[in-house]
């Protein structure tokens, strides 16, 4: 998969959206994160736990396509994290993979991307299908919010103590969730209305 230049002029030019990576990615749901985000001008960032290396390429789920990353996750505190206008966990077994460590005494280092990323209130969490798993080992950063996720991980979810809805798609502010990989297109949609949107999330959020 080819990157994309963002359109120079669209509404969210200038903008940067982060979508996390691993191994067996929905290879259809990536593309088109990819191509409607620099549709509108924003610029699309693949991140994830590189190991010390330069970059990792990945293979999705279906077709075995393959993607190559060098954004690196960990290097993203706070200044760099603000920076971005969204952040995206999408489906397929990116969440699963990205939960894993290697010393069960610490937090993965998603996981502590994520508590710094729900420290961030103009940053848009945008979470499709099994994306909430990320989330497993800190249910504190989702508990009482409305969200939804694909009806596999519907009994984890009310376990971390969010409010399930049957519905495809939720928001909650700067929080965005679909149901399956299958409704990407409204999850992108949302996104670039909330970033488009005088205020971003935060607007949303006092709405």
């Amino acid at each position: 998969m080819a990157s994309i230049r963002p359109l120079s002029d669209g509404p969210l030019a200038g903008k940067r959206i982060g979508v996390l990576m691993e191994n067996d990615f929905a290879e259809d749901e990536i593309a088109y994160f990819e191509r409607r985000f620099a549709e509108e001008g924003a610029h699309v960032e693949l991140l994830t736990r590189l190991w010390g290396r330069d970059s990792l390429t990945f293979h999705g789920h279906v077709h075995r396509g393959e993607v190559r990353v060098a954004g690196d996750l960990e290097a993203l505190g706070y200044h760099e994290l603000s920076r971005l206008s969204a952040l995206v966990v999408p489906g397929g077994m990116v969440a699963d993979r990205l939960r894993y460590s290697e010393d069960v005494g610490r937090e993965a280092p998603a996981v502590r991307l994520m508590r710094r990323a729900f420290g961030i209130p103009h940053l848009v969490k945008a979470f499709s299908c099994h994306g909430l798993l990320l989330l497993s080992a800190a249910k504190e950063l989702i508990r009482g919010r409305p969200v939804t996720c694909h009806n596999n991980l519907v009994a984890d979810v009310r376990n971390m103590g969010a409010d399930y809805l049957d519905q495809d798609l939720v928001v909650d502010g700067d929080l965005i969730t679909s149901r399956s990989a299958d409704h990407c297109h409204l999850l992108a949609r949302t996104v670039i209305e909330t970033l488009a949107r005088p205020g971003g999330a935060a607007a949303g959020a006092a709405a």
